[in-house]
């Protein structure tokens, strides 16, 4: 029994002198984590499309001067009618039932049109011997202007992608622009329906 009692007050003086295994008070700690410092969000800057693929906007500045030919004989162009007013209307194709009804729906305003100090001009695509013929066969008082090479229909944007039959190809787009008597786009109309717009067109350059 002695000697009992002397391991258990030799174990207690260790325990006292000793204290805490330095070992596994260090496990018992946990280290503090320092705060992450807070990192500011740098955002990439948007892409922007290059200055050659970005659309000219047409309403409020200059209209594109293009010489093209025209059923007048020899080439004409925005620049030939400065101090009016112009009306230059883009249709698909000459001969067709909307096209067709389009020039006649001009033709009988044209009156007030020239009272307006405006010009009409109707553009397409089609050779000058079509538009000759078809100017004749309807009677349009006014002319029309041939872009085969389509340089006057892209200056004005209104080559678009389009659909018939399931079928898509790039066309004209019907559209029609009035230029002031300063040269400059002072409105137009993209995607026509062509019942009413003639007239709509004339109240508009009553305005200006």
């Amino acid at each position: 029994m002695a000697k009992k009692a002397v391991k258990k007050a030799v174990k207690k003086a260790v325990k006292k002198s000793v204290g805490k295994s330095p070992a596994k008070s260090a496990l018992k700690k946990k280290p503090k984590s320092k705060p992450l410092k807070k990192v500011a969000k740098v955002s990439a800057p948007k892409a922007s499309a290059p200055k050659d693929l970005v659309a000219t906007k047409l309403l409020g500045g200059v209209a594109p001067v293009v010489s093209v030919p025209s059923t007048a004989g020899g080439t004409a162009s925005l620049a030939d009618f400065k101090g009016k007013s112009v009306v230059l209307y883009f249709y698909p194709k000459d001969n067709t039932p909307g096209c067709t009804l389009e020039g006649y729906d001009f033709k009988r305003l044209v009156r007030e049109f020239d009272a307006a100090n405006t010009v009409i001009l109707g553009v397409s695509k089609d050779s000058l011997k079509t538009h000759q013929n078809f100017k004749q066969k309807c009677g349009f008082p006014f002319d029309l202007l041939v872009d085969a090479d389509e340089k006057l229909c892209r200056a004005f944007d209104v080559i678009q992608m389009k659909s018939l039959y399931g079928r898509q190809y790039l066309g004209i787009e019907r559209s029609t622009f009035v230029i002031d008597k300063n040269g400059l786009v002072a409105r137009e109309w993209r995607k026509v329906k062509v019942n009413g717009h003639a007239d709509e067109v004339l109240d508009f350059v009553r305005t200006i």
